[in-house]
C-alpha cells in the first residue's frame, strides 16, 4: 500500500492574495465557522445579511466589503419560506439591491438531518450541482438528533461539513445557539454543547446582548480580529437590516468613540468611512457609517465630488484616490461611469 502523499513546504501553493476574504475581516475565504448568539439576538439576521452581502457584492453590515460576489446557498430550518424571503427583501431593500437579481439560492426542503447518512449525500450533492461561494445552515439544533454536549457524537457531524468545504471550495456558516446566561464568559466558550464547536470554526462571529444593546466578537484562526463592536437593527418603511454601529467593549468606550467622532471634522469622516470600502457606498450606507444627518452628508459629498476627491458613480461613492497619501487609484477613477457633481 502506498504511503500518503507529500510536498516540500515551499512547494505548497499560497492563497492569492485577493482570495483572502470571502467578508473582508468577517469571515475568511472558504472557512468554516459558527454564527452563534442566544436566543433573539439576531444571529439569524446576521446570518441572511452575509447572504445578501455576498449574493450583491455589496458591504456586510454596512462596513465590510465583499471581494468578489458569489454564489450562496441558504438552509433557514426553523423559517416558513415566505418568511425568509420577506427577510431578504428587508435586507435587499436596505442595502439597494434587488432579491431578483441576487445569485441566492435556499434549500426548500422541510427538514435536514446531517447525522443520517442520505441527508448528509444529499446535501454534498446539492452544493456540487450549485457550487456556492457560501453555504448558510440555521441553525444546528435543527440539523441532527445527536447529543452537542459528548464529543464523539459532535465530531463526525462537523467533520462532514469540513469535508464538504475541502472538496467543494466552499465556505460555511454555521447558525448556533448559546447558553442563557453566558454574558462573562469568553464568546466561544458561551456556545451550546462540545468544545469541539468552538475549536472546529475558522471564522466565528459571536452575537452578545447587554441589555438593549448588541454587539458582535469576530475570531479567525489565522487572522487579526477586528475587535468588538456595536450592531443595530436598522428599520425603514419595508428596508429591516443589521448594521454595524462602531466600537461597543464597554461604556467608556462609547463615550469616547462618540466624543472622537464629533471631533473630527464632517469632511474628514465621509473619507474615512469611504477608504474601508473598495467599492461605491450608496447614501443610506453612507449616513449610518458617518452618523450624520443626510442634508449635510449631501452636501459634503458635493464639495468633495468638486474638490476631486470623491467621485459619484452608479452605484454610490467612491473616494478618488486609493489612500490620503495623495496616490491616484486609476483603476476606481475609471472603471465607473461619472456623474456630475452631486
Amino acid at each position: 500500500m502506498d504511503g500518503f502523499s507529500v510536498k516540500r513546504a515551499c512547494e505548497l501553493q499560497p492563497l492569492p492574495e485577493n482570495q483572502t476574504w470571502l467578508i473582508q475581516e468577517l469571515w475568511s475565504h472558504q472557512a468554516v465557522g459558527i454564527i452563534g448568539g442566544e436566543p433573539k439576538s439576531c444571529k439569524s439576521f446576521l446570518a441572511l445579511g452575509m447572504a445578501v452581502a455576498v449574493a450583491s457584492g455589496s458591504a456586510c453590515l454596512g462596513r465590510f466589503p465583499v471581494p468578489a460576489a458569489g454564489r450562496v446557498l441558504l438552509f433557514a430550518a426553523e423559517d416558513a419560506l415566505h418568511i425568509v424571503r420577506a427577510r431578504l427583501e428587508g435586507i435587499c431593500a436596505y442595502h439597494g439591491v434587488e432579491l431578483h437579481a441576487l445569485d441566492l439560492w435556499v434549500i426548500t426542503a422541510p427538514v435536514i438531518r446531517l447525522d443520517h447518512d442520505t441527508d448528509s449525500a444529499r446535501l454534498e450533492r446539492t452544493v456540487q450541482q450549485y457550487a456556492p461561494s457560501l453555504l448558510v445552515l440555521d441553525p444546528l439544533v435543527r440539523l441532527h438528533r445527536v447529543d452537542e454536549n459528548q464529543s464523539a457524537a459532535i465530531a463526525p457531524l462537523l467533520a462532514s461539513l469540513r469535508e464538504l468545504q475541502r472538496k467543494h471550495r466552499c465556505a460555511v456558516a454555521l447558525v448556533h445557539h448559546a447558553r442563557k446566561g453566558a454574558a462573562s464568559v469568553r464568546a466561544g466558550q458561551a456556545l451550546r454543547g462540545s468544545s469541539e464547536l468552538h475549536a472546529w470554526g475558522d471564522s466565528n462571529l459571536y452575537v452578545r446582548r447587554h441589555k438593549e444593546r448588541l454587539s458582535l466578537c469576530v475570531e479567525h484562526r489565522a487572522h487579526r480580529s477586528p475587535g468588538a463592536f456595536g450592531l443595530q437593527l436598522k428599520t425603514d418603511d419595508n428596508a429591516i437590516a443589521l448594521i454595524a454601529s462602531g466600537d461597543e467593549t464597554s461604556e467608556a468606550s462609547q463615550a469616547q468613540t462618540a466624543s472622537a467622532t464629533r471631533s473630527q471634522s464632517g469632511r474628514e469622516r465621509v473619507i474615512q468611512v469611504l477608504g474601508r470600502f473598495h467599492e461605491p457606498v450608496r447614501m443610506r450606507l453612507l449616513r449610518d457609517a458617518c452618523q450624520m444627518r443626510a442634508e449635510s452628508l449631501s452636501r459634503l459629498l458635493h464639495d468633495l465630488v468638486q474638490a476631486g476627491e470623491v467621485i459619484r458613480t452608479d452605484n454610490g461613492w467612491t473616494l478618488a484616490r486609493r489612500s490620503l497619501d495623495g496616490d491616484l487609484d486609476l483603476p476606481t477613477a475609471t472603471k465607473y461611469q461619472l456623474h456630475a457633481p452631486v
